[in-house]
């Protein structure tokens, strides 16, 4: 190791093989941290209960980082059977609905249980496993520092246990908030308390929080006003401009429209549909010239929307793909859908693939609150934002680049390149790079 040069331990539940934004976070901060004078390691599990799997990820790991990959008890095969889901199934787009919506006995006894035993979540028998690895890592690695990204939050924990084993610090991230979020299950007491308290005591003992979104600290400070609040350092996601070089872009003979993620619950295409369904109804829309394309995964509600006969001829339904193809979909695309859960507390809400898809630089489409993400996109000149109940404007937003496709071939994007530019995932490793090295400085 250089002189000079520091040693960080990242912690996280999700790496490759997993797939999903989560990863694609903690992967590219491994890869670009070492331009800024830190050099990683990872634990991360040896087997995980992923959502999604992503075989050819593994691929980027950069060959000189080193990785512990530790055993972790996983309960989600005993929901699986409780509720009569397949193995392999991904459970959290059917868990995460909204409340108030009817399920079965199966289902409301699963949610108990995962909602009064497994605090802070169904990953916390990872600390039986993988704080003593962890620590002998830890000081086998030389680290000088322990980094933890949670969710899932069972990580924040596994990494203060560890930085206190090895005697260095330790700063944990949230990319969401903790207790009461949108996906957070339904917990009765006393296991809400506990939970409480569990996200509490990482609040007041991070020296420095870092935060995927600014709602992050406005949620932790609603909660505990009494805490220290000017610990909070946002670093957002961003997308990585080595991952579109060199893709060749999917070829679309048909106006394409192209959502990648998860859908479920409140968060849901619902009125970016009905606007479809309205412009095929009225004529103003070819059907056989039209593609509305959804790639990742999807709650069976959801399902049930493309399903839908006034627009299910022209909605294609595809499954999680490797990130490589993911990319070649939104460079081919002639607009990019993006929706943001429209409830209380989601205006601040700003969702990894958004970075991706200003990356892409095509069209984007937003539906959902004026917040963060609207900002976002409105002042990097990226598309057009539309509430989510205004059907009208998103269909006009739709007609509108269907005609300019039909006119050129194609679609334009208009963001501004400069500012684009700054949301890079190289930037994102500076910034976090600057909170080890601050938290470093004050011992």
């Amino acid at each position: 190791m250089q002189s000079g040069r520091k040693r960080v331990l990242v912690v996280s539940y999700y790496f490759p093989p997993s797939g999903g934004p989560g990863v694609q976070r903690i992967l590219k901060f491994v890869k670009y941290l070492p331009e800024f004078g830190f050099d990683p390691a990872v634990l991360t599990v040896q087997e995980g209960d992923y959502p999604a799997r992503d075989e050819s990820l593994l691929k980027e790991i950069p060959a000189n980082v080193p990785v512990l990959r530790t055993r972790i008890p996983e309960p989600y095969g005993l929901y699986r059977k409780l509720t009569g889901k397949k193995k392999g199934s991904a459970v959290d787009v059917n868990v995460n609905r909204p409340r108030g919506q009817r399920v079965s006995a199966s289902e409301r006894m699963a949610e108990w249980v995962r909602g009064t035993l497994f605090v802070p979540d169904a990953r916390v028998g990872w600390l039986l496993t993988g704080v003593g690895p962890g620590i002998r890592f830890a000081r086998e690695f030389g680290a000088d520092i322990v980094y933890s990204s949670s969710p899932p939050y069972t990580c924040a924990l596994l990494g203060r246990s560890i930085a206190r084993g090895a005697g260095i610090p330790w700063v944990p991230e949230l990319r969401d908030p903790w207790t009461e979020f949108l996906s957070a299950p339904r917990r009765p007491e006393p296991a809400r308390g506990f939970d409480r308290r569990l996200e509490r005591s990482v609040y007041h003992d991070a020296p420095r929080l870092v935060i995927a979104w600014s709602g992050i600290a406005a949620d932790l400070r609603g909660k505990y006003p009494d805490e220290d609040a000017s610990k909070f350092r946002l670093v957002p996601n961003g997308y990585d401009a080595e991952d579109m070089s060199g893709v060749e872009p999917v070829q679309n003979s048909q106006f394409t429209v192209v959502y990648t993620g998860s859908l479920y619950g409140v968060r849901n295409p619902e009125t970016l549909l009905e606007a479809v369904g309205r412009l095929l109804a009225r004529g103003d829309m070819d059907p056989d010239r039209v593609r509305i394309r959804f790639i990742g995964r999807f709650g069976e509600d959801v399902r049930a929307m493309f399903r839908n006969p006034d627009v299910a001829h022209v909605v294609e339904e595809r499954g999680y793909l490797p990130h490589a193809q993911s990319v070649s979909e939104l460079l081919g695309a002639h607009a990019l859908l993006l929706v943001v859960d429209d409830v209380p507390g989601s205006e601040h809400i700003v969702p990894g693939k958004v970075f991706e898809y200003l990356g892409a630089r095509r069209p984007v489409l937003a539906v959902g609150p004026d917040g963060d993400v609207a900002e976002l996109v409105r002042s990097v000149g990226a598309g057009r934002v539309l509430a989510r109940n205004d059907v009208e404007g998103i269909a006009g937003a739709i007609l509108e680049l269907y005609l300019e496709w039909l006119a050129n071939g194609s679609t334009m994007y208009r963001g501004d390149l400069e500012m684009t530019e700054r949301q890079s995932r190289r930037e994102r490793a500076r910034d976090l790079a600057g909170v080890l090295g601050e938290v470093l400085a004050a011992g």
